[in-house]
């Protein structure tokens, strides 16, 4: 449950792009990208900063040592992999964070960008639940952020990883509730 969103909260949607919505998931990628782009609207009209993450695994030491990578057959990524879906609106007042590695803060610029404006509150939204956004939870909590989890604005490849994510680990970093719940706790 939302029990409040802070004045200084900055929305941060996780690796909505071309390449990760193709990806099989456990719940309709339409409708995880249609509460995406109701949290973008919002944090617009209250003028909070929208944060937009992807993410580009090539090259990166931790891809190097998975043990679970499979490389997609066909060839080179195409050219818009990386590009933000057009689903979500964007903006040149965005910020951008590429990440190379589960969590969004890890050898990025996303702590001191979110410090320049004075927040301590996020919102996370994205794909997938289990991998980029707990990441980027887990390393929230770390800076002491307040976090909130928009429950109907992500999703995972599989689908216990999804709960579990929303059971065991959520819950203890901060608060879970849908789109329409952070939306009506938004600062005027």
């Amino acid at each position: 449950m939302i029990t409040t969103i802070d004045k200084n909260t900055a929305l941060v949607l996780i690796d909505l792009q071309n390449m990760v919505v193709k990806l099989p998931v456990a719940h309709p990628v339409a409708g995880v990208l249609a509460n995406a782009a109701k949290l973008v609207a919002a944090f617009r009209e209250a003028g909070l900063p929208i944060v937009l993450v992807n993410v580009n695994p090539i090259g990166s030491k931790a891809f190097g040592v998975r043990k679970d990578r499979n490389p997609p057959a066909g060839g080179a990524p195409a050219a818009d992999w990386l590009d933000i879906v057009p689903e979500i609106e964007t903006s040149d007042e965005d910020i951008r964070i590429t990440k190379h590695t589960w969590g969004a803060f890890y050898e990025t610029a996303l702590h001191q960008e979110l410090q320049k404006r004075n927040i301590t509150q996020i919102v996370l939204a994205g794909i997938a639940t289990s991998v980029g956004v707990e990441g980027t939870a887990r390393q929230a909590n770390e800076f002491g952020y307040n976090i909130a989890f928009a429950s109907d604005a992500m999703s995972d490849m599989f689908l216990d990883a999804h709960e579990s994510s929303f059971k065991n680990i959520f819950p203890r970093l901060g608060e879970v509730g849908t789109t329409e719940d952070i939306i009506a706790k938004l600062p005027a």
